[in-house]
């Protein structure tokens, strides 16, 4: 599929990551796909779109939405670049159709607390010779007298997961604009529900 030119200026869009899946392509070789939620963003400002919807909101995003003829509870506000008028909603058919490349920025999971093993791949140390103990073991971290100290950065057991991670080169392989749904060839960062920033590359 070969993306063909568009003229208006929108290049992102924010959805919501539903579920991964498996599809197929028209010469029959099975591909993984990542179902989105792509309800309509609302322009609320300048430069500002509210996304999804949650049953409260604070005073403070009560009065940014006071000029809005259509009262919305929205889940999200962040900042995106579009031309449409405040009220107006972005629809996923706007942005994006069928054989784009784009990349997807999303909160990865939480692992909690992790070794040196899992978070940083590390060897670990050998299984014989007496070292029962030190198969996950992370191994030497200072460098002696000089500097006399571990460096910052330093690859050790810590907090894994939640960080923003972006993977670049996926494919819209389908716009279902009835049922805001748009499916992606790969996997996307996140869980479920996880809000994700979809952007044309």
């Amino acid at each position: 599929m070969i993306p063909q030119p568009r003229d208006f200026f929108m290049d992102t869009f924010y959805g919501f990551k539903l579920k991964q899946d498996q599809s197929y392509t028209p010469e029959g070789v099975r591909i993984p796909v990542t179902y989105i939620k792509v309800d309509p963003n609302v322009v609320i400002g300048k430069s500002l779109v509210a996304i999804g919807h949650k049953k409260n909101i604070s005073k403070p995003w009560s009065g940014m939405l006071t000029n809005l003829t259509e009262k919305i509870t929205p889940q999200f506000i962040k900042k995106l670049d579009t031309d449409k008028n405040v009220g107006e909603k972005i629809q996923i058919s706007d942005v994006f159709i069928s054989g784009d490349m784009i990349k997807v920025t999303g909160i990865s999971k939480g692992k909690g607390f992790a070794g040196g093993v899992k978070r940083h791949g590390f060897k670990g140390g050998p299984k014989t010779h007496g070292q029962s103990d030190r198969q996950r073991a992370p191994g030497s971290i200072g460098q002696t007298t000089t500097p006399g100290r571990v460096y910052k950065g330093k690859r050790m057991a810590g907090h894994m997961g939640v960080d923003q991670v972006t993977i670049r080169n996926l494919q819209v392989v389908e716009i279902k604009g009835e049922e805001n749904l748009l499916i992606v060839r790969g996997l996307v960062p996140g869980y479920k529900n996880g809000l994700l920033k979809i952007t044309k590359i």
